[in-house]
């Protein structure tokens, strides 16, 4: 009897779902499939199918880091795109020593012409390689500080105008001296003056020729031209954005209306910074000038008028890069999950 009572207990413990008290309880018959999971508790706990062995957990990398990623990416996409209105800027400004005061005037659709026939059409991507290099690694680095600042000063709330423009300025700060040398190497590929084979060929033969220093002709120009610039940028980008309708701010169209506000920040900020651009230029393809003598230069042979020579293509290019830049950063960063 012993026997037969511990068999009970076991089949019970083996059948807890039944119908019935005491000892005519029955076996519950379920449909055949009843105790499976549903369809939707499957796909809830289903495991990916496959995973990268040996790679790092994209979570655990450095919010930096993640924004120097972001940026580089934004940066690649915008440098490959304007590069042409970028060297007809620089044609355009370099021109202005042979043009002899009085004679007519050299306009961009000309200068892109005339690359177009002497040179093809990929003519007008001359110096995409230093391009590449200064303006990918260059716009990560700019995001990464300014990501890195902000989330050091601002954490808790949201920059005014003035901090904006500290903000901008100071992660330009950065950026411009980092990248200084590949940007002069840059501007004497556009102007077509030097026959250069690569990047690092040039960066020889500066360092031989005219020392290392004159990878950094045009720093004091360079800065006064960017950092403005990037500092009224930000300021102007945020506060539009700021008075953006929430609606718009949270509906799909979202990174068009952010791409508005960049292109008008963008137009603002180039005709300002215009004239330390020019100075800039004539800097770098010209060691020996200084930025005194380049400013007098310009005025005394072309008047207030000289210092906005190539203004329209670089309002362009700059405007555009910038406004997809930030554009293509913020939705990157959302992706990621981390506040731009």
């Amino acid at each position: 009897m012993a026997a037969v009572n511990v068999l009970s207990d076991t089949q019970e413990k083996l059948n807890p779902i039944s119908t019935g008290t005491g000892s005519q309880r029955e076996p519950l018959l379920l449909p055949f499939g009843a105790l499976r999971p549903s369809g939707q508790q499957r796909r809830a706990t289903k495991k990916p199918r496959f995973s990268f062995p040996g790679s790092m957990e994209l979570s655990l990398v450095h919010p930096a880091i993640k924004a120097f990623m972001c940026g580089s990416f934004s940066g690649t996409c915008s440098t490959l795109l304007f590069q042409p209105l970028d060297l007809v800027k620089t044609r355009l400004q370099t021109l202005q020593r042979s043009v002899q005061p009085g004679s007519r005037r050299v306009g961009m659709m000309s200068v892109l012409v005339g690359v177009v026939r002497t040179e093809r059409l990929l003519g007008l991507w001359k110096g995409v390689s230093p391009s590449c290099v200064r303006t990918i690694p260059g716009v990560g680095i700019y995001f990464s500080s300014y990501y890195s600042l902000k989330q050091h000063f601002f954490q808790d709330g949201r920059p005014g105008a003035a901090h904006a423009v500290m903000l901008g300025g100071g992660a330009r700060t950065v950026a411009g001296v980092v990248m200084l040398p590949i940007t002069v190497i840059k501007t004497r590929f556009e102007c077509g003056r030097y026959s250069y084979a690569s990047v690092g060929g040039a960066l020889r033969s500066v360092c031989r020729s005219e020392g290392p220093a004159a990878l950094f002709s045009g720093l004091v120009a360079t800065l006064l031209r960017d950092v403005p610039f990037s500092g009224i940028y930000v300021m102007f980008y945020s506060q539009t954005k700021a008075s953006l309708p929430r609606e718009i701010s949270s509906s799909p169209s979202a990174p068009l209306a952010n791409f508005s506000c960049g292109i008008l920040a963008g137009v603002l900020a180039s005709l300002i910074t215009q004239p330390a651009d020019v100075v800039k230029t004539h800097v770098q393809v010209n060691p020996l000038l200084r930025t005194a003598e380049a400013i007098k230069y310009i005025y005394t042979d072309h008047g207030l008028q000289g210092f906005f020579s190539g203004a329209v293509p670089r309002c362009l290019r700059r405007t555009m890069m910038a406004a997809m830049a930030w554009t293509v950063y913020e939705q990157m960063m959302a992706h990621i999950g981390l506040k731009s």
